[in-house]
Order: C-alpha cells, then sequence, then structure tokens
C-alpha cells in the first residue's frame, strides 16, 4: 500500500492552518496557491477546479475534500494541502464539513494516471492517524513530513 503523496505533494503549496471560508473561498485561495506554485495563472486552475466540482461533490468523507482537475499544460500530476481552520461543506456522503483539502491537478492527457494520483490520495487520507496528525501540525514542515514520509526535508 502507497503511503506517500511525496511524488504528487508541491512542498511549496502546502497551508497549514488556512483561515479562509467556505468551499468557493477554499477552491480560488487554493487554485492561487496551486497557481503560484506552478507559475500558472490562478484562474485558469480555478475554472478548471470549478467545472470539475460542478460535475460533482469532491467531499470524501471523514473531513477530507479532493477537489481536482486537469490543466493542459501540467506535465504531471501534482497536488496542495491545506487544513482549514473553519471546515467548508464539500457535499461529503458523510455530510461532515471539510478541514482537509487536498488540491489535486493533471494534465489534461493524464488519464490513468489522474486517476491513480487520486486513489493514492484517497488511501492515505481514508487513514485516521494520518488524519489526526494533520489536524495537529502547525507547520508547513510538519504537513510534509506527514504526507511525504520518505521525502527528507532540509532546514534552511
Amino acid at each position: 500500500m502507497i503511503t506517500s503523496l511525496g511524488d504528487l505533494l508541491l512542498p511549496n503549496a502546502v497551508v497549514p492552518r488556512a483561515r479562509w471560508k467556505g468551499r468557493k473561498q477554499v477552491l480560488g485561495e487554493m487554485s492561487a496557491v496551486m497557481g503560484k506554485a506552478l507559475n500558472l495563472d490562478a484562474r485558469e486552475v480555478h475554472e478548471a477546479v470549478m467545472e470539475r466540482e460542478r460535475l460533482g461533490s469532491t467531499g470524501v468523507g471523514e473531513g477530507v475534500a479532493i477537489p481536482h482537475a486537469r490543466i493542459e499544460s501540467l506535465a504531471r500530476p501534482v497536488g496542495g494541502f491545506a487544513h482549514l481552520i473553519e471546515p467548508a461543506d464539500f457535499e461529503a456522503i458523510d455530510e461532515r464539513p471539510a478541514d482537509l483539502v487536498f488540491m489535486l491537478l493533471a494534465p489534461t492527457d493524464a488519464g490513468a494516471d489522474h486517476l491513480r494520483a487520486l486513489a493514492r490520495a484517497a488511501r492515505v487520507f481514508r487513514q485516521e492517524r494520518i488524519r489526526a496528525a494533520l489536524r495537529q501540525a502547525p507547520t508547513e514542515e510538519a504537513v510534509i513530513a506527514i504526507l511525504c514520509p520518505d521525502l527528507k526535508i532540509h532546514a534552511a
């Protein structure tokens, strides 16, 4: 079982204590974070994510949402993470608002790679110990250590 998102997570797209309110603001701010990390237009990212969001809920339950979209200019699937101080309604099947958000972006032609990346993220966030640890993580480094245990982080 794969427990690391190290090949997906962008270290400069991690927000350990986001003060965003509501799904719309969360998606807008997370799109901006991802756009900046990838040197992409945040509006392009946001429009793609919102288009996918209109197709159905990306709330997967247990306080987790995995909004995702396809972006033409990407070379590979990538992700960003935010822990929301105030959970937002992502219309999860368990009706629980999400406070853990993992945004996944993939190339438009990624096909199976996009699905594998989604499955990998879902497997990781299905683990109660990981969700609990993320909710306590105070820094970007702490989040990265939890989500990417195989990745070695060096202090600047």
